[in-house]
């Protein structure tokens, strides 16, 4: 009996003694996540960030993803000796550049060039639309990344590393500054096909969840969100009171629970959003002339046409980051959820895929300069990756991490102007190379946030949207 005794007092004793030295580690704990009140200001509190660090140039972002990757050498980087050299060794070329392999002889762009606007840019033929605005954009012709597969690829440019896990910039721009419009999500990511990679692609990581996008798919944008037809609008308020109610209830007692209290905020926000929401994406508002604008009313643009006027839409209503997965409606030789994947014909599949958004991104840009809005709106264009400069199956090319070609324009962007090139035949970038970290500590400094100061802790260190690398590509801003 005695023996018992000792046996229940030292037990007792270990876990009186472990709950005093967890009590320890969790107040310290609580602490460093601010989530205590503390009796002086943190070494660290220029980590959290309220709002931006200094005066932006931009309150918005619009990317206009283009999933499958774009050939710069075909599009925007206009190359005369591949021209010339038609069907020659391409010297240097490696066949491991791409995901499959290449024939090493250089394949001439099928498509004719001009030059546009004061700045004189040339643009491929394939962009009658997006021509007329060369004069607000600037070009990075000297764009690279890690990886030749697309999934790694679409997580680097969006999270600044090819590994799933990471924030993605949409989450990190919000966690930053947060969204105008407390009824309608700061970052929103538009799309027809899931892109390939699939949901990590946008995910919030390590960021607490609040800090993930709304997600809508451009062929049912709002469905969850539409009132059933049997239920009066009295009806649907009682309940989601009641149900508000009760989801505050269940989380007071638990304020530590970060998923649980990231699950409560979204369907708080999804309350809020119940009038915000449809609103705002119900392009059908728009005039008639609007729709023939953007391109609403044909085939070949109703979809990417939809995404963008429903991108000035939210932009225009306070949401801080739209991201676009532009789509096609096939076609070409590319794939639903690459459609700018040109392995077998370049110029089948890149007629397609650039018919699809030329004319609603052309009327994005004209939209938003017509109401202001380019001044303050940060618009960015671009793949995951480039394409090689040798041909793939005789008229295709394959991926390639080593060059490609992205632009910005207005919130800050200097107009007209060109940064960056590759080589002669667009197949490697050689001069002032832009990395995706050198990419999102532009738009950040564009945002006003100061890449190496926006940072969140985890795993006991500060993480950065642009980790350890990056910096501000000042050349191409006003």
């Amino acid at each position: 009996m005695s023996d018992l005794r000792f046996y229940n007092s030292r037990r007792a004793f270990l876990q009186k003694a472990g709950l005093g030295c967890g009590s320890l580690a969790l107040t310290k704990l609580l602490t460093e996540e601010g989530l205590l009140a503390q009796t002086a200001p943190r070494a660290d509190s220029s980590t959290q960030v309220p709002g931006p660090h200094f005066a932006p140039r931009a309150k918005s972002v619009i990317w206009l993803f283009m999933p499958g990757s774009p050939s710069q050498v075909d599009t925007f980087d206009y190359k005369p000796e591949l021209q010339k050299r038609n069907g020659e060794k391409l010297e240097g070329a490696d066949p491991k550049t791409g995901f499959f392999t290449t024939n090493g002889k250089i394949l001439g762009s099928p498509f004719s060039w001009k030059q546009y606007g004061e700045s004189g840019t040339w643009v491929s033929e394939i962009f009658p639309n997006i021509s007329k605005h060369v004069d607000d954009m600037a070009f990075l012709y000297s764009c690279f990344s890690q990886s030749n597969n697309h999934t790694p690829a679409m997580l680097e440019m969006n999270s600044g590393m090819f590994l799933q896990g990471r924030p993605c910039m949409g989450s990190w721009v919000t966690y930053g500054l947060g969204s105008e419009n407390q009824n309608l999500p700061g970052f929103v990511v538009l799309h027809g096909a899931m892109p390939r990679g699939g949901k990590p692609i946008w995910a919030p990581g390590f960021l607490p969840k609040k800090f993930q996008p709304t997600a809508i798919n451009g062929n049912n944008p709002i469905g969850n969100l539409v009132r059933r037809k049997d239920m009066t609008a009295q009806h649907q308020q009682a309940q989601l009171d009641i149900l508000r109610a009760m989801n505050r209830a269940h989380g007071e007692p638990r304020t530590l629970e970060r998923d649980l209290a990231a699950r409560i905020e979204s369907f708080e926000l999804a309350y809020r959003m119940q009038t915000a929401a449809p609103e705002a994406m119900d392009v059908d508002q728009e005039s008639k002339a609007t729709h023939q604008a953007y391109g609403v009313d044909q085939k070949e643009t109703q979809l990417v046409g939809r995404q963008c006027l429903m991108a000035r839409r939210l932009i225009e209503r306070g949401v801080r980051f739209v991201q676009l997965y532009a789509g096609t409606n096939g076609g070409g030789g590319g794939v639903a959820d690459v459609p700018w994947d040109g392995h077998n014909d370049i110029g089948a599949n890149h007629r397609i895929a650039a018919k699809s958004v030329d004319q609603p991104i052309g009327a994005l840009l004209a939209d938003l300069k017509a109401r202001g809005m380019l001044d303050d709106t940060l618009v960015v264009w671009g793949g995951e990756f480039g394409r090689t400069s040798d041909a793939q199956d005789g008229k295709g090319r394959d991926h390639n991490p080593n060059a490609f070609t992205m632009w910005m324009a207005g919130g800050g962007i200097k107009g007209g102007s060109h940064y960056g090139a590759s080589d002669e035949f667009g197949y490697k970038a050689v001069e002032n190379r832009v990395s995706v970290n050198d990419l999102h500590a532009t738009i950040l400094q564009l945002l006003g946030i100061d890449h190496e100061r926006l940072t969140y802790r985890f795993n006991g260190r500060d993480f950065r949207l642009t980790d350890v690398a990056g910096k501000v590509i000042n050349e191409i801003l006003l």
